[in-house]
């Protein structure tokens, strides 16, 4: 199982006195950032929660540098200290502890090193009961530097020992289920026979042409809760065994490239359930069958769907110019000329989200396809690139204007869901 849960990643591009985090998910109990990177910045770094700058938080430090200790301690300030900015090799890690509930003021635990300097721990409180939704890194003088990495994670304190399964890229649950998420292929093992099981099963979506080429078609969704693909009802719970099972994420097709076709996305699959890779986009032809169906090339047809997955793709221009490609298909919504698909929204994890979005269609002049709610990548121009399908919604791919960078299909995600009692 894994102990961190990726949440969100910030690289700077240029420098920058702050840094945010904000919408944070509430699924977790703890936070954890890890900071690592050189700072021309000097002093303290602090930290601010949910935009409070009333005098609410306070600190103890403890340091030493190998010859010596000591220790200190402020409160009443209007942030937080996490640890110092410091020239090179520095380090910083912080715990925020229980900061999705409502019920008590927050603990933030923090750590950091730097090579051939100093060791420091600090303990600080945040005298606010409120569940932190954002996070604001701070410098106390000057910029982060370019190329600076923050990393946000979640941890669920339960014991695994609780759950009645295991696999999976993150596990928790809410009291009453539990979630497990594969992000990437694995295996999910029940610890004793589970029956009324949810699924959501999210294929690859599809790869986008090229050339005026169609946007790759949605992956194929089913599952068991709100809303499954192709119009159709939503199926039938599962009962497992204490056995093993192959859960399998499909990847996002390739893209496409001259003289080269597009990709289908990859089929996902988990016990008895598959779901269908997206279409490709239609690059020198038609689109790819699929999930859901790409989009044909201008002057080519669509791919088509797989029922209660997805729907089809659409068929290019047949004129022009400007020559368009056909938008893929969706799992809520058969692609136009030249835009994707929507996708299904589905709220097994609890939160509603959208998944297997059909890619735009590429044009030769500025106006290329949107993709679809999804995660469907738009279409490029003539002078633009297309945009991928993004990761873990089985979005298609946008297709190419020209022969410009075309792109790939986000990949799939399957979620398993049983009763915690």
């Amino acid at each position: 199982m894994s102990t961190y849960t990726p949440i969100a990643s910030v690289t700077l591009s240029a420098a920058t006195s702050s840094v945010t985090f904000s919408g944070i998910p509430q699924t977790y109990t703890d936070l954890v950032v890890v900071i690592n990177g050189t700072s021309s910045a000097s002093g303290e770094l602090r930290y601010r929660l949910n935009g409070n700058t009333g005098s609410n938080y306070s600190f103890t430090q403890l340091y030493g540098d190998g010859s010596s200790a000591g220790s200190s301690r402020d409160s009443n300030r209007t942030t937080g200290r996490l640890g110092s900015t410091r020239t090179t090799g520095n380090v910083q890690i912080g715990h925020f502890q229980n900061y999705s509930n409502s019920t008590t003021n927050k603990t933030v635990l923090s750590r950091e090193s730097t090579a051939g300097s100093i060791v420091q721990a600090f303990v600080g409180l945040w005298r606010q009961t409120a569940a932190i939704t954002s996070i604001e890194f701070l410098t106390e003088t000057g910029n982060f530097d370019s190329g600076i990495t923050f990393n946000l994670y979640g941890i669920n304190a339960q014991a695994s020992a609780q759950a009645k399964a295991t696999g999976g890229s993150s596990i928790y649950t809410d009291g009453t289920y539990w979630y497990h998420t594969f992000y990437s292929s694995g295996t999910f093992v029940p610890t004793e026979n589970l029956s009324n099981v949810d699924y959501l099963v999210v294929a690859g979506g599809g790869g986008g042409g090229i050339s005026a080429g169609g946007g790759g078609g949605g992956g194929g969704v089913r599952s068991t809760l709100t809303s499954t693909g192709g119009g159709g009802s939503v199926e039938s719970k599962l009962s497992l065994s204490a056995t093993s099972y192959t859960v399998t994420v499909g990847a996002g097709g390739t893209a496409s490239s001259p003289g080269i076709q597009a990709g289908q996305g990859g089929n996902s699959t988990f016990s008895t359930i598959t779901s269908i890779g997206g279409g490709k986009g239609g690059a020198g032809g038609a689109g790819g069958n699929g999930g859901s169906g790409g989009g044909g090339e201008w002057q080519s047809l669509k791919g088509t769907g797989t029922a209660n997955q997805g729907y089809d793709g659409s068929n290019g221009s047949q004129s022009g110019p400007p020559y368009k490609g056909g938008g893929g298909g969706g799992a809520g919504q058969a692609g136009s000329m030249p835009n994707g698909g929507n996708g299904i929204t589905n709220s097994i994890t609890g939160s509603s989200l959208s998944y297997g979005g059909g890619g735009g269609g590429g044009s030769t002049d500025s106006n290329s396809g949107s993709g679809g709610s999804g995660g469907g990548g738009a279409g490029g121009t003539g002078s633009a690139g297309a945009t991928a399908g993004t990761a873990n919604t089985g979005g298609g791919a946008g297709g190419s204007g020209g022969t410009n960078v075309t792109a790939a299909g986000g990949s799939g995600v399957v979620v398993i869901r049983y009763s915690a009692v």
